[in-house]
């Protein structure tokens, strides 16, 4: 039986105070760059959540480095989701005793980094099998021929 080497180490962060759907305006531009160029995203944009999401990336790099060994410049962001977490529920004082319900928001984010080092054969055998795939479906005439043309 043969094992494969685990590549991809996890940075979680559990319960924060924003909006997901604030965080998910940040993740969506870092998911799948290189851990540097991630950095300065991060720095230069404008949005609150980014502060949190640095400090995420910072830790599973961190986390690479410690748990597997790898270098920074070998990592990339491969997974980097956003999920709601319990809202926070209190009560602010109104008028003539009533009260009105304030909801705070808070969000779950995972940070997944892989090093590509450690997952360059397997990357080189995919690309040359999807090559391959191509140039079968091209000989059979499956894809791209002369009436696929308006």
């Amino acid at each position: 039986m043969i094992k494969k080497k685990k590549t991809e180490v996890y940075a979680l962060g559990q319960h924060i105070s924003m909006s997901a759907h604030k965080a998910r305006r940040v993740i969506d531009q870092i998911c799948g760059r290189s851990y540097e160029e991630t950095l300065m995203i991060l720095e230069l944009m404008p949005y609150r959540a980014c502060y949190s999401i640095f400090k995420l990336v910072y830790s599973a790099a961190a986390n690479a480095s410690y748990n597997m060994g790898s270098n920074e410049t070998n990592l990339i962001i491969s997974k980097a989701e956003v999920n709601e977490g319990t809202t926070v529920k209190k009560l602010r004082p109104r008028a003539r005793g009533r009260s009105f319900p304030i909801k705070r928001p808070t969000c779950h984010i995972t940070i997944g980094v892989k090093d590509i080092s450690l997952d360059e054969d397997e990357f080189l055998t995919r690309r040359n099998e999807s090559i391959y795939q191509k140039y079968e479906k091209r000989r059979k005439g499956i894809w791209g021929g002369l009436w696929d043309k308006k």
